[in-house]
Protein backbone atom coordinates (compact mmCIF):
# COMPACT_ATOMS: atom_id res chain seq x y z
CA UNK A 1 0.00 0.00 0.00
CA UNK A 2 1.39 3.62 -0.76
CA UNK A 3 1.99 6.07 2.18
CA UNK A 4 -0.06 8.52 2.89
CA UNK A 5 1.52 11.89 1.79
CA UNK A 6 1.27 14.29 4.30
CA UNK A 7 1.62 17.60 3.57
CA UNK A 8 2.42 19.76 6.96
CA UNK A 9 1.55 23.63 6.58
CA UNK A 10 2.89 26.22 9.13
CA UNK A 11 2.39 30.07 9.06
CA UNK A 12 6.21 30.25 10.81
CA UNK A 13 5.75 34.08 11.69
CA UNK A 14 5.88 33.65 15.43
CA UNK A 15 9.27 31.38 15.25
CA UNK A 16 11.07 34.23 13.03
CA UNK A 17 10.11 36.84 15.51
CA UNK A 18 9.74 36.16 18.71
CA UNK A 19 12.55 34.71 20.58
CA UNK A 20 10.57 33.02 23.30
CA UNK A 21 8.76 31.23 20.86
CA UNK A 22 12.13 30.41 18.26
CA UNK A 23 12.93 28.75 22.11
CA UNK A 24 10.40 26.76 22.22
CA UNK A 25 10.04 25.56 18.45
CA UNK A 26 13.66 26.45 16.66
CA UNK A 27 13.23 25.44 13.61
CA UNK A 28 9.34 25.87 13.79
CA UNK A 29 6.42 24.42 14.55
CA UNK A 30 5.64 22.74 11.57
CA UNK A 31 8.80 20.73 11.69
CA UNK A 32 7.64 19.52 15.28
CA UNK A 33 4.50 18.54 14.05
CA UNK A 34 6.12 16.52 11.05
CA UNK A 35 9.00 14.68 13.59
CA UNK A 36 5.19 13.63 15.69
CA UNK A 37 3.47 12.27 12.74
CA UNK A 38 6.45 10.76 11.17
CA UNK A 39 7.02 8.80 15.02
CA UNK A 40 3.72 8.13 15.05
CA UNK A 41 3.19 6.74 11.61
CA UNK A 42 6.33 5.36 10.62
CA UNK A 43 6.58 3.75 6.92
CA UNK A 44 2.97 4.58 6.76
CA UNK A 45 3.25 8.01 5.74
CA UNK A 46 5.26 10.76 4.01
CA UNK A 47 5.75 14.25 5.34
CA UNK A 48 6.87 17.32 3.62
CA UNK A 49 6.45 20.69 4.72
CA UNK A 50 5.55 24.34 3.74
CA UNK A 51 5.42 27.64 5.02
CA UNK A 52 3.45 30.67 4.33
CA UNK A 53 6.56 32.88 2.49
CA UNK A 54 7.31 30.17 0.41
CA UNK A 55 6.39 31.01 -3.33
CA UNK A 56 3.03 30.01 -3.42
CA UNK A 57 2.68 29.23 0.09
CA UNK A 58 3.96 26.01 -0.91
CA UNK A 59 0.81 24.92 -1.95
CA UNK A 60 0.79 24.58 -5.75
CA UNK A 61 -1.30 22.93 -7.88
CA UNK A 62 1.50 20.52 -8.61
CA UNK A 63 1.48 20.23 -4.65
CA UNK A 64 -1.50 19.70 -3.65
CA UNK A 65 -2.53 16.90 -6.69
CA UNK A 66 0.23 15.10 -4.90
CA UNK A 67 -1.17 15.20 -0.85
CA UNK A 68 -3.51 12.85 0.58
CA UNK A 69 -3.83 14.83 3.78
CA UNK A 70 -3.13 18.43 4.65
CA UNK A 71 -2.70 19.72 8.18
CA UNK A 72 -2.54 23.54 8.47
CA UNK A 73 -1.79 25.85 11.13
CA UNK A 74 -1.84 29.66 10.99
CA UNK A 75 -2.58 32.74 13.86
CA UNK A 76 -1.06 35.85 13.39
CA UNK A 77 -1.51 35.80 9.33
CA UNK A 78 -4.37 34.45 8.51
CA UNK A 79 -5.24 37.67 5.93
CA UNK A 80 -1.66 37.15 3.58
CA UNK A 81 -3.24 33.68 2.85
CA UNK A 82 -3.66 34.06 -0.70
CA UNK A 83 -7.55 33.75 -2.00
CA UNK A 84 -6.36 32.39 -5.02
CA UNK A 85 -4.11 29.35 -2.74
CA UNK A 86 -7.30 29.08 -0.93
CA UNK A 87 -9.84 28.78 -3.47
CA UNK A 88 -7.24 25.82 -4.35
CA UNK A 89 -7.14 24.40 -1.40
CA UNK A 90 -11.03 24.11 -1.27
CA UNK A 91 -11.48 22.74 -4.63
CA UNK A 92 -9.34 19.87 -3.32
CA UNK A 93 -10.39 19.14 -0.25
CA UNK A 94 -14.32 19.09 -1.97
CA UNK A 95 -12.44 17.04 -4.09
CA UNK A 96 -10.93 14.24 -1.60
CA UNK A 97 -8.12 15.63 -0.10
CA UNK A 98 -8.17 15.77 3.67
CA UNK A 99 -7.58 18.50 6.31
CA UNK A 100 -6.45 18.63 9.40
CA UNK A 101 -7.13 22.23 10.99
CA UNK A 102 -4.97 22.87 14.09
CA UNK A 103 -5.58 24.90 17.23
CA UNK A 104 -5.83 28.72 15.88
CA UNK A 105 -6.32 27.73 12.76
CA UNK A 106 -9.85 27.73 13.45
CA UNK A 107 -10.24 31.56 11.99
CA UNK A 108 -8.17 30.55 8.92
CA UNK A 109 -9.64 31.95 5.49
CA UNK A 110 -9.83 27.95 4.33
CA UNK A 111 -12.11 26.90 7.51
CA UNK A 112 -14.37 29.76 7.55
CA UNK A 113 -14.81 29.43 3.96
CA UNK A 114 -15.29 25.22 4.80
CA UNK A 115 -17.60 25.95 7.65
CA UNK A 116 -19.35 28.87 6.59
CA UNK A 117 -19.40 30.76 10.07
CA UNK A 118 -17.65 33.32 11.71
CA UNK A 119 -15.65 30.24 13.19
CA UNK A 120 -14.97 32.73 16.54
CA UNK A 121 -14.28 31.09 20.28
CA UNK A 122 -14.15 32.50 23.55
CA UNK A 123 -10.28 32.61 24.94
CA UNK A 124 -7.59 33.40 27.85
CA UNK A 125 -3.83 33.79 26.89
CA UNK A 126 -3.06 33.36 30.45
CA UNK A 127 -1.35 30.27 31.26
CA UNK A 128 -3.54 27.42 31.95
CA UNK A 129 -4.04 24.00 32.15
CA UNK A 130 -6.02 21.65 29.58
CA UNK A 131 -7.33 18.45 30.03
CA UNK A 132 -8.82 16.78 26.78
CA UNK A 133 -11.39 14.48 27.32
CA UNK A 134 -12.37 11.73 24.99
CA UNK A 135 -16.11 11.34 24.35
CA UNK A 136 -15.80 9.27 21.49
CA UNK A 137 -13.92 6.04 22.30
CA UNK A 138 -14.75 4.38 19.57
CA UNK A 139 -13.58 6.22 16.98
CA UNK A 140 -10.20 5.57 15.26
CA UNK A 141 -8.49 8.97 16.10
CA UNK A 142 -9.34 8.22 19.92
CA UNK A 143 -7.21 5.23 19.17
CA UNK A 144 -4.49 4.89 22.30
CA UNK A 145 -5.44 8.02 23.28
CA UNK A 146 -4.82 8.00 27.53
CA UNK A 147 -8.40 9.85 28.92
CA UNK A 148 -8.03 12.52 29.66
CA UNK A 149 -4.69 14.09 28.26
CA UNK A 150 -3.26 16.29 30.42
CA UNK A 151 -1.65 19.75 29.24
CA UNK A 152 -0.07 21.61 31.98
CA UNK A 153 0.57 24.85 29.87
CA UNK A 154 -1.99 25.94 27.71
CA UNK A 155 -3.84 28.93 26.20
CA UNK A 156 -7.96 28.46 27.19
CA UNK A 157 -10.49 28.11 24.31
CA UNK A 158 -13.81 27.99 25.42
CA UNK A 159 -17.34 28.22 24.07
CA UNK A 160 -19.19 29.80 22.03
CA UNK A 161 -17.41 28.08 19.15
CA UNK A 162 -19.21 29.47 16.08
CA UNK A 163 -19.03 26.36 13.96
CA UNK A 164 -21.82 23.87 12.39
CA UNK A 165 -22.76 20.99 14.61
CA UNK A 166 -19.44 18.52 13.70
CA UNK A 167 -20.62 15.56 11.82
CA UNK A 168 -18.79 13.53 15.04
CA UNK A 169 -17.32 15.26 18.55
CA UNK A 170 -14.61 13.10 19.87
CA UNK A 171 -12.84 15.39 22.07
CA UNK A 172 -14.07 18.06 24.79
CA UNK A 173 -11.55 20.16 27.18
CA UNK A 174 -12.35 21.69 30.17
CA UNK A 175 -9.98 24.43 31.72
CA UNK A 176 -9.78 25.65 35.32
CA UNK A 177 -11.74 28.76 34.71
CA UNK A 178 -14.47 26.48 34.54
CA UNK A 179 -14.75 26.77 30.40
CA UNK A 180 -15.35 23.82 28.20
CA UNK A 181 -14.80 23.40 24.22
CA UNK A 182 -15.21 21.11 21.39
CA UNK A 183 -11.55 20.66 21.06
CA UNK A 184 -11.78 17.81 18.60
CA UNK A 185 -14.53 16.76 15.56
CA UNK A 186 -14.88 16.11 12.32
CA UNK A 187 -16.72 17.70 9.16
CA UNK A 188 -17.39 16.31 5.67
CA UNK A 189 -17.44 18.95 3.10
CA UNK A 190 -17.96 16.93 -0.59
CA UNK A 191 -15.72 14.25 -0.84
CA UNK A 192 -13.48 15.26 1.60
CA UNK A 193 -13.34 14.84 5.53
CA UNK A 194 -11.97 17.64 7.75
CA UNK A 195 -10.52 17.06 11.32
CA UNK A 196 -10.12 19.85 13.79
CA UNK A 197 -8.21 19.77 16.77
CA UNK A 198 -7.44 23.48 18.98
CA UNK A 199 -4.65 22.17 21.26
CA UNK A 200 -1.43 23.82 20.10
CA UNK A 201 -0.53 27.54 20.95
CA UNK A 202 2.52 29.39 19.99
CA UNK A 203 3.97 30.39 23.68
CA UNK A 204 3.81 26.99 25.14
CA UNK A 205 5.40 23.45 23.94
CA UNK A 206 2.30 21.64 23.62
CA UNK A 207 3.45 20.07 20.09
CA UNK A 208 6.71 18.89 21.89
CA UNK A 209 3.77 16.34 23.53
CA UNK A 210 3.75 12.97 22.13
CA UNK A 211 -0.19 12.49 23.14
CA UNK A 212 -0.82 15.65 21.20
CA UNK A 213 1.08 14.83 18.47
CA UNK A 214 -0.63 11.22 18.20
CA UNK A 215 -4.03 12.47 18.40
CA UNK A 216 -2.84 14.21 15.15
CA UNK A 217 -1.49 11.49 13.60
CA UNK A 218 -4.40 9.57 14.06
CA UNK A 219 -6.58 12.30 12.52
CA UNK A 220 -3.85 12.34 9.57
CA UNK A 221 -4.50 8.94 8.96
CA UNK A 222 -8.48 9.20 9.76
CA UNK A 223 -8.69 11.68 6.61
CA UNK A 224 -7.29 9.80 3.89
CA UNK A 225 -10.04 9.43 1.62
CA UNK A 226 -11.25 5.93 0.76
CA UNK A 227 -12.38 7.14 -3.00
CA UNK A 228 -10.43 5.69 -5.82
CA UNK A 229 -8.89 9.11 -7.63
CA UNK A 230 -10.18 12.74 -6.65
CA UNK A 231 -13.06 14.67 -8.11
CA UNK A 232 -15.47 17.40 -6.97
CA UNK A 233 -19.35 16.00 -6.41
CA UNK A 234 -20.56 17.01 -9.79
CA UNK A 235 -24.61 17.36 -11.01
CA UNK A 236 -25.65 14.16 -12.99
CA UNK A 237 -28.58 13.84 -15.35
CA UNK A 238 -30.39 10.24 -15.54
CA UNK A 239 -32.96 9.13 -17.86
CA UNK A 240 -35.62 6.84 -16.50
CA UNK A 241 -34.24 3.24 -15.65
CA UNK A 242 -30.75 4.69 -15.89
CA UNK A 243 -29.62 3.64 -12.91
CA UNK A 244 -25.32 3.96 -13.33
CA UNK A 245 -24.47 5.75 -16.58
CA UNK A 246 -25.04 9.69 -15.45
CA UNK A 247 -24.83 12.63 -18.30
CA UNK A 248 -23.13 15.93 -17.59
CA UNK A 249 -25.08 18.74 -17.11
CA UNK A 250 -24.30 21.93 -19.26
CA UNK A 251 -27.36 23.77 -17.76
CA UNK A 252 -31.36 24.33 -17.35
CA UNK A 253 -31.44 25.59 -21.04
CA UNK A 254 -29.57 22.54 -22.75
CA UNK A 255 -30.54 19.64 -20.86
CA UNK A 256 -34.72 18.95 -21.95
CA UNK A 257 -35.83 15.53 -22.23
CA UNK A 258 -36.31 16.01 -25.73
CA UNK A 259 -32.69 17.40 -26.77
CA UNK A 260 -30.65 14.01 -25.89
CA UNK A 261 -27.67 14.88 -27.49
CA UNK A 262 -26.94 18.62 -26.40
CA UNK A 263 -26.63 16.70 -22.56
CA UNK A 264 -23.85 14.70 -23.74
Amino acid sequence: MRPIRVMVWGENRHEQVEPSVAKIYPDGMHNAIRRGIEHWLGEKAVVTTATLDDPEHGLTEEVLAGTDVLTWWGHTAHGEVSDEVVERVHRHVLSGMGLVVLHSGHWSKIFTKLMGTTCTLRWRSANDRELVWTVDPTHPIARGIPHPIEIPAQEMYGEQFDIPTPDELIFISSFTGGEVFRSGCTFRRGNGKIFYFSPGDQDYPVYHHPDVLHVIANGVEWAVSDRPEREVPILLRYDMGDFFNGHGYRGAMHNKESGEESAE
